[in-house]
């Protein structure tokens, strides 16, 4: 009985596949393609520079800052005229010149969320139970062609991210989530494309999203990333109002 029981399991292990693989042996290799967790964590400022689709047609020159624990910054300037989002690693804050308003405000409580989620400069997948998070491997999929491992994320708020990997390269290629757009709860995705080593780093270049099953696409293209630069906090912290221009004389 015993040597059939034997048999019987040598059997299911010669007819499993062999390319079966854990969730942890999965985020190792992703942590590996990236550069490995040590060069991931050493860093401590990011700067992207390159330029959005803000149209048809229209670009406009866009600079993302990142400082940990968890500060970032994006600026864009389009006809003149430069719009601001900022996290400091407690609120948000925007400046929006576009629609008419010079000043700093604050960002709304879903803006908020979004900006901290992007301001995590390893993203969720490094150390992801000491942020909180839950990972669960979901299986394999067709990414446009491309065999990826599928990863669900729960977030520590409650919010569910599915992340692609992919199978050969184990590097995000998409990601899929919802979001809040003014109050309205909005399924997107993102291709993640274009890796290029960045001091020790692979890191991606490109960027293309909008809602889920949408022809509507924003891209981003970065033309260069510069590693560990200094960035004062105080570019995170919300600068004071302008002051009112004088009335005219009467």
């Amino acid at each position: 009985m015993l040597r059939k029981a034997l048999l019987a399991l040598a059997g299911a292990a010669l007819l499993a596949p062999a390319s079966a693989q854990t969730l942890d042996e999965i985020l190792a290799k992703n942590l590996e393609a990236r550069g490995g967790a040590d060069k991931i964590k050493a860093v401590k400022t990011v700067r992207l520079t390159g330029r959005m689709t803000v149209g048809p047609g229209l670009e406009a020159p866009v600079v993302m800052e990142f400082k940990r624990p968890t500060k970032m910054r994006m600026d864009f300037t389009i006809q003149g005229m430069t719009g601001s989002q900022a996290f400091d690693g407690k609120g948000g804050w925007q400046i929006m010149p576009f629609q008419g308003n010079p000043n700093p405000e604050p960002m709304s409580p879903d803006d908020i969320k979004d900006a901290e989620e992007q301001a995590d400069i390893d993203g969720p997948l490094v150390d992801w139970k000491a942020k909180g998070h839950a990972v669960e491997l979901v299986g394999k999929e067709k990414v446009e062609g491309t065999d990826a491992w599928k990863l669900k994320i729960t977030m520590k708020g409650g919010d569910v991210r599915y992340v692609f990997l992919d199978a050969d390269a184990y590097l995000e290629i998409r990601g899929e989530g919802k979001r809040k757009i003014r109050g309205t709860e909005m399924e997107t995705e993102q291709t993640i494309s274009d890796y290029k080593e960045v001091g020790g780093l692979v890191m991606p270049h490109a960027f293309e999203g909008g809602p889920k099953g949408s022809p509507m696409r924003q891209k981003i293209t970065i033309d260069k990333i510069e590693l560990d630069v200094d960035i004062d906090d105080a570019r995170f912290a919300m600068p004071a109002k302008k002051d009112a221009p004088a009335p005219a004389a009467k």
